[in-house]
C-alpha cells in the first residue's frame, strides 16, 4: 500500500518539470491580469485562487495519485519561486520585469482619471486608501500611487 503512495507514473523529472512551467506560466498571466489582480483579496479573489489551485493540479501531476509526485511538483515550484525571488533582488532589469511599475493616480490633489481607468481601480477603492490614511478628499495627498502590488500609497501634505 504504502509503495503506490510513492511509486509515480512518470520519470520524477517530468512533475519538476511540469511544476516549474506551471509556476511560470501562471505568473505570466497574472502579470497580464494587472496590479490590482490581488492587491486587496475580495471575496471573488480567494474564489478565483481556489480554483485556478484546483485547475492547475492537474497541470503539474496529471492525473498522478501518489503522493511523490505532488511533492516534486510543489517542491519544483516554490524552488522556481526562490529563484526567481533570487534574480529579482540582483537584478533590477528582471526585477521590473516580474513586479511591475508603480502607477501614479494621485498628482498635487487631484485624482488621475486615465490613470484609474487604465489600472481598473474604481474610485471607491481610492476613497477606501484615503480613509485608512485618515483623509476625506484626496486634497491632502502630494503623490498617490498603485503599488506593483497592487496597494495604494499616499504621501500626505504636512
Amino acid at each position: 500500500m504504502l509503495m503506490s503512495w510513492l511509486t509515480t507514473q512518470d520519470p520524477w523529472w517530468t512533475y519538476a518539470l511540469r511544476g516549474a512551467l506551471t509556476y511560470l506560466g501562471l505568473l505570466v498571466l497574472m502579470r497580464l491580469a494587472g496590479k490590482r489582480a490581488f492587491g486587496d483579496l475580495s471575496a471573488f479573489d480567494v474564489i478565483l485562487l481556489a480554483l485556478v489551485g484546483g485547475t492547475l493540479r492537474t497541470a503539474v501531476i496529471g492525473h498522478d495519485a501518489s503522493m511523490t509526485s505532488a511533492f516534486v511538483g510543489i517542491a519544483s515550484m516554490l524552488a522556481t519561486d526562490r529563484l526567481l525571488a533570487w534574480l529579482a533582488a540582483r537584478c533590477k532589469r528582471i526585477n521590473r520585469l516580474f513586479e511591475g511599475y508603480p502607477l501614479e493616480i494621485v498628482r498635487n490633489g487631484r485624482r488621475i482619471p486615465e490613470a484609474l481607468r487604465r489600472a481598473n481601480l474604481p474610485d471607491a477603492a481610492l476613497d477606501r486608501a484615503l480613509h485608512a490614511a485618515g483623509r476625506e478628499t484626496e486634497a491632502d495627498v502630494v503623490l498617490g500611487r498603485l503599488e506593483p502590488n497592487g496597494k495604494i500609497t499616499l504621501i500626505l501634505r504636512k
